[in-house]
């Protein structure tokens, strides 16, 4: 099963680059983030025509959570928010037979102690609920975490430790939200430079390799095992119009 996370940074727009990449790599499954689209205008018969079914919860200009499914995978339960009903447009779990997937669109926290970051530490923190009760089976975490966990995971980490992505204090909260899970990113992808996100405001940031790692997948012990693959796929941040976030990809024996 081949399973992708992309930061579509809103899907209307950037419409033309998934079909096209979803021609070029057919994942069974795209969990998608900050759709930034209304449900009633989510682009479903677009999807439909390439053979995928579309789950989604969105809002005009902000946030929203995504799903494709492709045609002939049945019997799967999607669920919005955490099990008390908040954040619907930035939580989106799939249940497909013995296999959980948990898609987040971590709050990226403004500054260090302000109210947009606590709400950040408050997310990790249902996040690390589900973990505990998910992680014996099989278990999927992946999305736009926000955090770069390691020095390696950006460009000139010395400069950046006080960002409310990379500071110490949300590094940690990170290590001990994912801790049982397995970073299957890095399981294959062990040099440095190898990026999620290539910020607009950076000019030729692709070209001059200046990025940083915030989107991840992670997996239980279970599913790690069964992992093949796992890879960032940066072309679509050279096509017209691209996200600032490029799609993962990967692959596991299910």
């Amino acid at each position: 099963m081949l399973i992708a996370t992309f930061n579509v940074n809103s899907v209307r727009t950037r419409l033309p680059i998934l079909i096209r990449w979803l021609q070029e790599q057919s994942p069974d499954l795209l969990f998608m983030q900050e759709t930034k689209t209304q449900d009633k205008d989510f682009p479903v018969f677009a999807f439909s025509e390439l053979g995928y079914k579309s789950f989604y919860h969105g809002e005009k200009s902000y946030n929203g959570v995504a799903v494709l499914v492709k045609e002939g995978i049945n019997d799967t339960v999607i669920t919005y928010g955490f099990s008390d009903g908040t954040f619907p447009t930035r939580v989106l779990t799939l249940r497909h037979k013995d296999l959980t997937v948990l898609n987040t669109y971590v709050p990226q926290g403004q500054e260090v102690g302000s109210p947009a970051y606590d709400e950040k530490k408050e997310f990790f923190a249902c996040v690390r609920t589900i973990i505990e009760r998910e992680k014996s089976g099989l278990f999927l975490w992946l999305g736009d975490m926000n955090v770069a966990p390691e020095p390696i995971d950006v460009t000139h980490p010395e400069t950046k430790k006080n960002h409310v992505c990379f500071c110490d204090e949300i590094r940690n909260i990170f290590a001990d939200t994912r801790a049982g899970l397995a970073d299957v990113f890095r399981k294959f992808n062990t040099k440095d430079g190898i990026y999620t996100f290539y910020d607009y405001r950076v000019k030729d940031a692709v070209t001059r390799g200046i990025g940083w790692r915030i989107d991840h997948m992670l997996a239980s012990e279970r599913l790690a095992e069964l992992t093949v693959s796992c890879s960032p796929d940066i072309k679509p941040r050279t096509w017209e119009k691209p996200s600032d976030h490029v799609p993962v990809i990967a692959e596991f024996r299910l």
